[in-house]
This record gives structure tokens, C-alpha cells and sequence, in this order.
């Protein structure tokens, strides 16, 4: 991603200057294409509203770079599909007790992390996710709406004016970070998750259904896709490979839909169904499993070829309810969070829980659901302390407490998810709000 330097911090005046380049190279070609197809009153207003210098000659090198583009694009889909299994012999990345490294951490602690923006609804804020590059974020509400916000917006509002003069062209632009809004469901938007490489994104309400939105669409307000399901949607998430969308609801039966035909498949085995609601479903980095959490406190592996229950784990945190699931990039491990306010790290290959993550609360039971993430290098673990409004924060290697972040919300945090690609974070609370957080850059000329 552009917004991250060689030392793994958001670099905002590099971002300026290239959004400033791109978006004055974009205008000209779009001018000189007007010129040369004969659009001339046209081009030359714009050109006139846009203060181009030099004048723009007539050229069709944009219809020739739209052609390589979209040749371009095509063949990226096709690679990114047929390389999406993921054989024994490629090397584990991410967190690996097996080849410890002896390397200091470089990456920061939750505790350096600063607000760079603030977004507001109009009910409490559930729910969010970062798009696969960490350039693009979702947040849902109990007041039904989506809202997409662009980061690289994000962090040149947040430092527009300390070094930074925008060109007349860009001065003209509409440059507020949330680039879109969405409307379609009846009832809260409690989950939501990115294509991993389409510009779709999928959200679950209460309202019990499913909606798929073109979100690069200027004009995209509604969904272009729905399924209806026969009661509320908790949780869902896409397969690495975009093709099967994994569905959690208040049934504690867990379904795996096609994304293409919309198909809906689940175990043919009653026993391998949890016996309340699935709270989390996380398909593992590899495609070859998932995990799915549940009211009724147990976790469980599935084999994510034949759809069947390989292993559950019966009272993971002590019988209180299973909130999260994550796995770590390698596949090797498994995250978990339940109400007892307790982190875990489960090692899958043995069935045993290799490190408890403890401290994140001053009761030994959470009253509100709470998730808990890797950072995007997996050296830290996050999790939102309910009373006190803070983030704690682990080293996820030996579970040493970090400085404590107060995350600044008037009421329990309910949702954190971290960028998969930079420093950088969101929470969603009851008080309305989502939060931008990232490393600030130290600026420098």
C-alpha cells in the first residue's frame, strides 16, 4: 500500500503528493481524449474549470491505458484464483511458536496509536471491517446504515494545512473521507466483510438478510444482491478465494452459501452444529478450514472441503460464551475472546490452549460482547477493556501486558478491527461512533 513506508509508518505527505500527481495526470488524459474524439466544447470547459497548464494536446492514450488496464485486471482474477490454494511447502508467515524468531518487535504498541477521525451515526456503531489492501473501511449501525470511508481521506484531512497546499485542481475535488452511504436494510447491519479482491462488500442484519453492494459505484445506494435467511444474521465471512461466504445467525446451524449461484450448504452430520447462536465465523488464511464460536461457549473446526465438524472445543472459556475467532496468518493457531474477559491462543494441531491473555477486565465476566485482533504483524494482540473504555494490549508471544490506550467513547466498545497492511485500527461503540487510530508520522521535509 502507498500509505506505508519502508519503517512500517503511514507516510502522509508521500500520499499527498501522489494522490496530488495521480488525480492532475487523470484530468489531462481525460481532457486530451475529449479533444481527439471530437469533444471540443466539452473539453475545453473543463479545461478552463480545471486550470490545466500546459494546455492538454488531443491524445487517445487513455482509451489505450483503459484497454491495458482492463486486460490487466482480468488476468490479475485469474491468477489470484488459481493461486488461492496454498500448498504444504510455502513458508508460514506471522506468528510461529515452531521458528521463533530472536528479532526485536518493530512494529507499535496499541499505546502510540493517535484518533485521526471520528464518524458518526445515528444508533450505536456494531460493526466494521478494512477492505484486503487496508485502504478502504466499512462501519455498520443499529440505525441500519453503512457508511465507506477512503483512509488515505482520512489522514490528509486529518493533517491538511501542517505542510501541505492543495493544487487548484485537487481544491476543486470532494475530498470528505466518507465516500459513501449506504441504505438497504430494515434493522441493525450487525456484521460486514470485503470481497478479497472484488469491489463488493457483504453485510448480515437483523432485518435477516444478506446484502451484496458494488460499493465503487458512485451511484451505488443499494445492494445489487440479497438473501433472505430465516432469522437474524450475526456473523459472516468470504472464503479467501471470494467464491463461498461463510453465515452465522441466532440458529445455531452454520451455513456456507455460494457466492455465484446463491446456494446455501450445511453439514448433513446434525451433531457438528453448535446448540445456540454462532456469535463468529472466520474462514483460516489457507481456505482449507474455519472456525465458527457460539453462545453455547464451545468453539469448533470444520474442514472447509467437506463442509464437516473436525474438532470442538467444549467450554474454551470456562462455559461463558465464545465472542471471536480469528487465525493467525500461517493457519497454525487460533484467537479467541470470550465473556470471561480472557484472550486465548489454541494451537489447532494439538487441541490445547497455549497461552492465556489476562488482565482485560476488573470483573471476571463481561456483560457486552467483545472481539479481540492481531495487529497486521501479529506481534500484539487488542482487546477492549469494558469498564474502563481502554484497549489493552499483549505481546501475542508471551502475553506481556503493553501500555493501555484510552480509546476516548462514552460506551462499551463492541467491535475493533485492525488494518491487514499498516499500523492502523477502528472501534465501533454504543456511543455512536467509530474511531479511526494509526501511528502519526513524524514529518519531516
Amino acid at each position: 500500500m502507498d500509505s506505508v513506508s519502508t519503517s512500517g509508518t503511514l507516510n502522509i505527505p508521500q500520499i499527498i503528493r501522489s494522490e496530488t500527481r495521480l488525480r492532475e495526470t487523470t484530468y489531462r488524459l481525460i481532457i486530451s481524449q475529449l479533444f481527439y474524439d471530437g469533444h471540443q466544447q466539452l473539453a475545453v470547459s473543463l479545461s478552463n474549470l480545471l486550470q490545466t497548464s500546459p494546455p492538454c494536446p488531443p491524445s487517445d492514450r487513455l482509451t489505450h491505458i483503459v484497454r491495458l488496464g482492463l486486460k490487466a485486471e482480468e488476468e490479475s482474477e485469474q491468477t489470484r484464483k488459481a493461486s488461492i490454494v496454498v500448498t504444504d511447502n510455502v513458508q508460514d508467515i506471522g506468528l510461529d511458536f515452531d521458528y521463533q524468531s530472536d528479532s526485536p518487535i518493530t512494529s507499535p504498541d496499541a499505546g502510540s496509536y493517535e484518533t485521526f477521525y471520528v464518524t458518526a451515526h445515528k444508533a450505536p456503531c456494531r460493526a466494521a471491517a478494512f477492505d484486503a489492501t487496508g485502504s478502504i473501511i466499512a462501519t455498520g449501525s443499529a440505525d441500519a446504515s453503512i457508511k465507506i470511508l477512503d483512509v488515505d481521506r482520512m489522514l490528509i484531512k486529518n493533517n491538511f494545512g501542517l505542510d501541505y497546499a492543495p493544487s487548484s485542481i485537487e481544491s476543486s475535488l470532494d475530498n470528505h473521507p466518507v465516500i459513501r452511504t449506504l441504505y438497504d436494510h430494515a434493522d441493525e447491519v450487525t456484521c460486514l466483510d470485503f470481497h478479497p479482491y472484488r469491489p463488493i462488500l457483504v453485510s448480515g442484519s437483523r432485518d435477516y438478510t444478506i446484502k451484496l453492494f458494488e460499493y465503487a459505484k458512485p451511484t451505488t445506494k443499494k445492494s445489487h444482491r440479497s438473501i433472505t435467511e430465516v432469522d437474524h444474521i450475526r456473523c459472516l465471512n468470504f472464503h479467501p478465494s471470494g467464491d463461498w461466504l461463510l453465515v452465522g445467525t441466532q440458529h445455531p446451524v452454520t451455513r456456507l452459501y455460494d457466492v455465484e449461484t446463491g446456494r446455501c450448504f450445511v453439514s448433513n452430520q446434525p451433531q457438528d452444529q453448535h446448540t445456540k447462536a454462532v456469535t463468529c465465523v472466520k474462514w483460516a488464511p489457507s481456505g482449507k478450514q474455519f472456525a465458527t464460536s457460539s453462545k453455547d461457549g464451545s468453539f469448533k473446526i470444520w474442514d472447509g472441503v467437506t463442509n464437516r465438524c473436525i474438532n470442538t472445543f467444549d467450554g474454551a472459556h470456562g462455559g461463558e460464551e465464545v465472542c471471536s475467532v480469528t487465525f493467525t496468518k500461517n493457519s497454525k493457531y487460533l484467537l479467541t475472546s470470550g465473556k470471561d474477559s480472557q484472550v486465548r491462543l489454541w494451537e489447532l494441531s494439538t487441541a490445547r490452549c497455549l497461552i492465556h491473555y489476562t488482565g482485560a477486565g476488573t470483573l471476571a465476566k463481561q456483560e457486552h460482547r467483545a472481539t479481540s485482533v492481531f495487529n497486521h504483524t501479529e506481534d500484539y494482540i487488542l482487546y477492549p477493556d469494558e469498564k474502563a473504555t481502554s484497549l489493552c494490549c499483549w505481546n501475542s508471544r508471551n502475553a506481556e501486558r503493553q501500555r493501555l490506550l484510552g480509546l476516548g467513547h462514552n460506551a462499551p466498545v463492541k467491535c475493533i478491527v485492525h488494518s491487514p497492511t499498516a499500523p492502523a485500527f477502528v472501534t465501533c461503540s454504543d456511543d455512536h461512533r467509530a474511531r479511526f487510530w494509526c501511528k502519526r508520522t513524524l514529518f519531516t521535509d
